[in-house]
């Protein structure tokens, strides 16, 4: 081989390995999470009774988003609250879900058909918590 083929193969391959220590660190820089408003609703059930509550639509600001996804942080905090509290007004063992959306209207829609689905069925006792109750807590990092 000729020295200018050396030169470039050699050039092509610190280069190569620049580049992928380069790529290495971007991943690392963790940027910060978008904050935002939402509207949340509760829903809770347990399978040894009929009872299903439903919490107020409710709207948080200042919560926090996965930067790549825009998945609500913390989803699963967000319900812990709810099955707190519950536990603590003696309704122990209870299944606990939240829906939000960035939108009022489409969460809404999603309380509305859900409520809909408990009402059709016959032996289901629907309770409601009022945000005087219940109110959900940001859940801030």
């Amino acid at each position: 081989m000729r020295l200018t083929t050396k030169i470039i193969l050699v050039m092509a391959a610190v280069l190569a390995v620049w580049n992928t220590e380069l790529s290495a660190k971007k991943k690392n820089v963790q940027k910060e999470n978008k904050r935002g408003t939402i509207y949340m609703f509760g829903f809770a059930s347990s399978f040894n009774d009929s009872t299903v509550f439903f919490t107020d639509i409710q709207q948080l600001d200042s919560v926090q988003f996965e930067r790549k996804t825009n998945f609500l942080l913390d989803r699963d905090n967000y319900s812990y609250q709810l099955r707190d509290y519950l536990a603590s007004a003696g309704e122990e063992h209870r299944t606990c879900v939240v829906s939000y959306a960035t939108d009022r209207k489409k969460v809404e829609k999603k309380f509305l058909k859900m409520r809909k689905r408990y009402l059709s069925k016959k032996g289901y006792l629907l309770k409601y918590l009022k945000a005087e109750e219940f109110a959900f807590e940001v859940i801030s990092q």
